[in-house]
């Protein structure tokens, strides 16, 4: 094994070591004279309103990439390298980088490594925005597959294997499949068979698993996407583990990967100046999972699971587990996701979002017409889920008769039965034309025939109803009035309220 600039072969490195936070603390107790950026200067520039908060040590840890001991970002060589490696090891990858953009960044690199302009890939409908942002980023022209829709729950889950081979031998030129798993709401899909299936066409599987950092280190959760076959997955770190916010992790499996081209890419997208503090935030979860995450993670699950039982004997609400493995579109689950139907209560999942966290004091991870999530992760306790359940008991024993202030976001009878999930517009442009295309603004209500020039997508989940490139339909107009009505946010287009929405320009 080779050297790292006269430090130890990285075969000898072990999971119980943080070489790269430890290197930060090591500078730190050097007492340096800081002439670097940040402009701080370790603190000491800090106002003192700030500094009363978050203390001194985290602005003394706040370094700049590429001081001596601490590694440059975009070509380590040192403790950044050893910090990487150590993930690769803990994940079961060749390569892994890490990221301090999020997820959104390692989409993008995953994206624009494999696919130019106007080449195909074969990606789900319901893919994250950060996805459909890289499609027009990089000029590629999306083939889409229609996930499995769950009509109980109102649910997109994932796309079959058997709709992935259809589209690949449909569109025998397109570059590589990228898949979404699990879900926002914690299902898998059959990754396994899906990759022998990408592969068995010579191509490459990449996998946005953004919220499953934690399959590889448990036997009860899904398989991990590098152990079933992917060569390329981002995990978000900060998700549902202990790093900082916007920390990820990029995955790859050289086989079917040039990692000089992917390493390229990244250093086009990623900031010049990445923060310090998330990289070492990677470091140490890394540890904490390669160390202690079966533990861990054996009593989040405990604690999700017994939740999940005690939602389910309340009258009116529902939290789905196990007994859905099987349907289309569902291989496994994470049982650590608690996601709650809510509809019976006659109430939307906005309304429910605002009345837990304005009268409980609870803040729900996502809220959809029909539905709350909530994430239960190394971090909660078993009196964090007693408040949750008996909270949710409480509301849906007094969901009839309480809650007057938000009678207006109420679902009114029928109201579940006569709104589905759109079906797939027609995809008239490639995102990027349509975005950068010459366009015209437009009241919502007579946009029905034209081709969206914009993202349209509720957050969370950041699951676009329209991209840019599609052409607009009534139904989706129509499902959008009513995702508006019930309390929706909406991101992505310049009018957030979708008044009016940009369209391509005709003529």
């Amino acid at each position: 094994m080779y050297k790292v600039n006269g430090r130890r072969s990285l075969d000898t490195i072990e999971q119980t070591e943080t070489p790269y936070f430890d290197a930060l603390v090591n500078y730190v107790q050097e007492e340096h004279i800081p002439f670097h950026v940040p402009g701080h200067k370790q603190g000491k520039g800090v106002h003192p309103k700030i500094k009363e908060v978050f203390g001194e040590r985290v602005f003394q840890l706040d370094l700049c990439s590429g001081l001596e001991g601490i590694d440059d970002h975009s070509q380590p060589r040192a403790v950044l390298m050893e910090a990487e490696h150590l993930a690769a090891k803990a994940y079961g990858a060749d390569q892994t980088f890490f990221l301090s953009n999020g997820s959104t960044q390692g989409n993008y690199a995953m994206l624009m490594s494999f696919c130019g302009h106007g080449e195909k890939i074969i990606i789900p409908r319901n893919a994250h925005r950060s996805i459909v942002s890289g499609l027009i980023l990089s000029g590629a022209a999306p083939v889409y597959v229609n996930p499995e829709v769950d009509e109980e729950l109102h649910i997109a889950h994932n796309v079959t294997a058997e709709s992935v081979e259809e589209a690949l031998i449909a569109n025998p030129d397109a570059k590589a499949v990228l898949l979404v798993s699990p879900t926002y709401y914690g299902v898998s899909c059959d990754l396994r068979r899906i990759a022998e299936t990408v592969h068995s066409h010579n191509k490459p599987l990449l996998v946005d698993e953004a919220w499953g950092p934690h399959f590889a280190f448990h036997p009860d959760l899904p398989e991990s996407a590098l152990s079933a076959g992917a060569d390329v997955c981002v995990t978000g770190i900060h998700k549902l583990l202990s790093g900082f916010t916007q920390s990820s992790m990029l995955h790859v499996r050289t086989e079917r990967a040039n990692l000089a081209h992917i390493n390229s890419m990244l250093r086009i997208i990623q900031s010049t100046s990445p923060s310090c503090l998330l990289l070492a935030s990677l470091d140490v979860a890394r540890m904490q999972m390669a160390t202690e995450g079966e533990r861990l993670l054996s009593i989040a699950i405990e604690l999700a699971q017994d939740a999940r039982s005690r939602i389910n004997d309340v009258s009116g609400i529902y939290s789905f587990g196990r007994e859905i493995i099987g349907r289309p579109g569902v291989a496994d689950i994470d049982p650590t996701r608690l996601s709650v139907r809510v509809v019976d209560t006659g109430f939307s999942g906005y309304a429910v979002d605002r009345i837990l966290r304005r009268s409980y004091g609870i803040q729900v991870e996502l809220s959809d017409l029909f539905n709350v999530l909530f994430n239960v992760t190394i971090g909660d306790r078993p009196e964090d889920l007693e408040k949750l359940v008996v909270a949710l008991a409480d509301f849906a024993a007094s969901a009839g008769y309480r809650w007057p202030d938000y009678d207006s976001m109420r679902l009114g009878s029928g109201y579940r039965k006569r709104l589905r999930i759109p079906h797939q517009p027609e995809q008239a442009m490639s995102p990027r034309e349509a975005f950068f295309a010459k366009h015209e603004t437009v009241p919502l209500e007579i946009s029905t025939g034209k081709v969206c020039a914009e993202i349209v997508a509720s957050y969370p989940p950041g699951i676009p109803a329209l991209s840019p490139g599609e052409r607009i339909t009534r139904e989706l107009v129509d499902y959008l009035n009513a995702e508006l009505a019930a309390g929706i946010y909406i991101q992505g287009p310049e009018d957030p309220t979708l008044a009016t929405i940009k369209v391509v320009a005709e003529g």
